[in-house]
């Protein structure tokens, strides 16, 4: 006996699910505010409500096929409930929101599956399996264009809703994630939703990709393009089965210097018809009997809505944060931070909140700054560069990563962490290299070359620098007493030495 799924949502997409549901066996119970509807949907299934679908011990899992704005809280309700949960996309509107939901399912021991529906699509199986055999050498782009007229939506860009599928199927072709994510969107008949996007997504290596998405255009297209090295492939789902996928032998021949075109016929792939969402629902069904990973997992859901994330920034930069700012998908970014001209905040990096970022800064990858950090001009964090709250780094300071560089020597594994304690400063043109720590409220001057610690409130200079003195918490250089003890001239707070190269501030 097939799992038994309960229906949440029962709009003209979810009555699909419905109709595939209860065509497998599975299908349990539905529920929508609108009791119509949920009757309209229901197949023979009992009408409920979530308050009973949760706590009914019988119904092992859950699809929600509701607006997206109520996916974050319903989901966490059915996992709460100890039900399996497959959500249609995207997860969730928040990336915070989709972390816990990912590890929420992990706690849970409970299956999570995204409704990326063109994952589980024939044609698109057979597309991967070509790219992973080979057959269209290392690919180089790929293009994806989903029109219609309708389904407009007042509350979400047309991003949120036709972009999920075609990032999935770029995901999963490139294998990886993207390095840089651009979009640029067009709000015809309300000025605060996009109603076309062009949105284009930059990997490592440099495979390229670009999603175009409209619901104002008259003529229905859903159509993947795929280039590689040693042949394209076109995924068009508007044609017949029989040509739903063609292989395009093609190839780009350089004669003199200059890039020609050598076309084939195309080569339609034998698909074998099937309805892909009725796929996709026996995977899910068939996870939760065998415990296997869906192919559309929270982990995935995540990457997806990552990626849309970073597109819908894209769209509206942030106040305070420059257009031309480049920052990776998977950074973050605190509320009230500002970032000038050129600044690149790579992959993995956190910048707290109410920092300001110079020009032409670069922080990472995987590079973490606190709250209120102050960063100037032409700087570069690199990986394992962690700042404190409250840090301030001058213009042109240096950080390393490796000891002992060579041109020719790949020492990545040989990174090393550099830590910058609370408050501290260093100044214009200092360099600091890797491995350190740098104390708390400590002042490096201006051209230093730190190359051990440096104790918290010290005043350190020189190549290699060395302590010449104490700083207080407001970095003024402290005023000595005969009595042994320092005083802060801007705020009078008092210190005083408690062993050797210890500062301590006397209560």
């Amino acid at each position: 006996m097939p799992p038994r799924v309960a229906l949440i949502g029962c709009g003209a997409w979810g009555r699909n699910i419905a109709r595939n549901l209860a065509t497998l066996g599975a299908l349990a119970a539905v529920c929508d505010t609108d009791t119509t509807a949920a009757g309209a949907a229901a197949h023979g299934a009992p009408v409920s409500d979530l308050d009973a679908i949760l706590t009914d011990a019988a119904i092992d899992a859950v699809a929600i096929a509701t607006p997206a704005a109520t996916h974050a809280t319903l989901s966490a309700a059915a996992l709460a409930a100890g039900k399996h949960l497959f959500v249609e996309k995207p997860l969730a509107l928040d990336v915070t929101d989709a972390e816990r939901l990912v590890a929420q399912a992990v706690t849970a021991r409970r299956v999570l599956m995204v409704g990326h529906l063109m994952r589980h699509h024939p044609a698109f199986a057979a597309l991967l399996d070509l790219v992973r055999a080979g057959r269209l050498g290392p690919l180089s782009y790929i293009e994806a264009r989903r029109l219609n007229l309708g389904r407009i939506r007042r509350e979400e860009d047309i991003l949120w809703s036709f972009a999920p599928h075609d990032i999935s199927m770029i995901l999963a072709l490139a294998g990886t994630f993207p390095e840089r994510v651009t979009a640029h969107g067009v709000a015809v008949l309300n000025p605060e939703v996009a109603d076309v996007t062009t949105t284009q997504l930059a990997f490592p290596g440099g495979l390229r990709a670009e999603i175009h998405v409209s619901w104002l255009n008259p003529v229905k297209e859903q159509r993947l393009v795929v280039v590689g090295s040693e042949g394209m492939a076109v995924l068009d789902d508007g044609a017949p089965w029989e040509r739903k996928l063609v292989l395009y032998p093609h190839r780009i021949a350089w004669q003199g210097g200059l890039p020609v075109a050598e076309p084939a016929a195309g080569e339609p792939v034998s698909v074998t018809p099937d309805e892909p969402l009725a796929a996709e629902l026996r995977h899910f069904l068939d996870c939760i009997a065998t415990g296997a990973t869906p192919l559309t997992d929270g982990s995935e859901g995540l990457a997806v809505l990552r990626v849309l994330a970073a597109a819908s920034a894209a769209l509206r930069p942030r106040e305070g944060i420059h257009p031309n700012v480049e920052i990776a998908p998977d950074a973050t970014i605190g509320a009230g931070t500002r970032i000038w001209h050129y600044s690149r905040v790579l992959a993995g990096s956190r910048v707290g909140a109410g920092c300001r970022i110079g020009q032409n800064v670069a922080i990472g990858p995987r590079a973490t700054l606190g709250d209120g950090c102050k960063v100037q001009n032409n700087v570069s964090l690199y990986e394992g560069v962690t700042l404190e709250d409250e840090v301030f780094v001058g213009p042109s300071a240096v950080f390393t990563n490796v000891r002992s560089p060579r041109a020719a020597i790949d020492r990545r594994a040989e990174f090393a962490p550099t830590l910058v304690r609370r408050g501290a400063t260093i100044g214009a043109n200092a360099t600091v290299l890797c491995g350190l720590t740098i104390g708390e409220y400590a002042l490096v001057a201006a051209g230093a070359v730190v190359t051990r610690d440096v104790a918290p409130f010290a005043l350190v200079a020189g190549n290699p620098a060395a302590r010449i003195g104490w700083v207080g918490h407001a970095g003024e250089r402290l005023v000595s007493a005969p009595s042994g003890t320092y005083t802060c001239p801007r705020t009078g707070r008092r210190y005083v030495e408690s062993g050797p190269e210890t500062l301590t501030e006397i209560a």
